[in-house]
């Protein structure tokens, strides 16, 4: 392996959410820069395919089954890395639940689940990594949604999240700079994953259907692309934000 098709080589990543879609993709794609990556989910079975394929292809990775909504589970997770490689560069704080619908028809349950997962759960894994990516210089990528800068109608709760994560990814950003820590925020539009396969009110899944049928979405892929291209930059390079949509995206 060089350095120029390497780029992460002797870098130890932890990716949440990792059991599908982008986070599963963002691990593949730490790995086949040559990271070490711990991939984090509550689905141990699928995890365990994830870690067999990157160590298939030439990879290191290790799997770590957690819950993101607890934080003893975080706690642990971020331990076990670092008691395995002995540091820690980049989390990728990918976990997350949409479950849309309209705010008068709102499961209060719902709001709370994606409370906990998509904010409390992501500035949680934040802080227990914190001491580790400030000695290794580190990066965070927080995984938000073009939900975090369009609320539209029928996503109140789940824009109230994502609008959350670009606000704290900011706030962090000018509070770490100073110990050049890195911290990137993601926006993906529309994407093909299983994220719309929990949404339990029945008019808004169709509505997503209907949107997933009538234009060509991103795939996990082209968000690990993006993911990748920010932790791979000179370490005088921050990607604060990137906002990324499908061409056939409006809003």
């Amino acid at each position: 392996m060089t350095s120029s098709n390497s780029p992460l080589l002797g870098k130890v990543a932890l990716v949440t959410g990792a059991s599908s879609g982008i986070g599963e993709a963002t691990a593949a794609a730490l790995a086949a820069a040559g990271a070490k990556v711990a991939v984090a989910a509550r689905r141990a079975d699928r995890l365990d395919m994830l870690v067999g394929r990157i160590e298939k292809a030439g990879g290191k990775a290790l799997a770590i089954e957690a819950d993101i909504a607890k934080g003893g589970d975080i706690t642990a997770m971020v331990d076990k890395v670092v008691s395995e490689w002995g540091r820690l560069d980049i989390l990728v704080n990918n976990a997350g639940v949409m479950l849309l619908s309209p705010a008068a028809e709102a499961d209060l349950d719902d709001w709370r689940r994606m409370i906990e997962l998509n904010l409390i759960g992501l500035m949680a894994a934040t802080k227990a990594a914190l001491p580790h990516l400030k000695t290794a210089k580190g990066h965070v990528v927080n995984v938000s949604s073009v939900a975090g800068r369009v609320a539209n109608p029928g996503a109140s709760g789940y824009a109230a999240t994502k609008f959350g994560v670009v606000a704290f990814s900011e706030s962090l950003r000018r509070e770490v700079y100073v110990d050049k820590v890195r911290v990137t925020v993601v926006e993906p539009g529309l994407v093909r994953t299983e994220l719309g396969d929990h949404i339990t009110n029945p008019a808004m899944k169709a509505g997503l259907d209907q949107r997933l049928a009538t234009l060509e979405a991103l795939t996990a892929d082209d968000i690990a692309n993006a993911i990748l291209y920010a932790v791979s930059q000179p370490p005088r390079v921050n990607i604060n934000e990137i906002l990324i949509r499908p061409t056939d995206q409006e809003r």
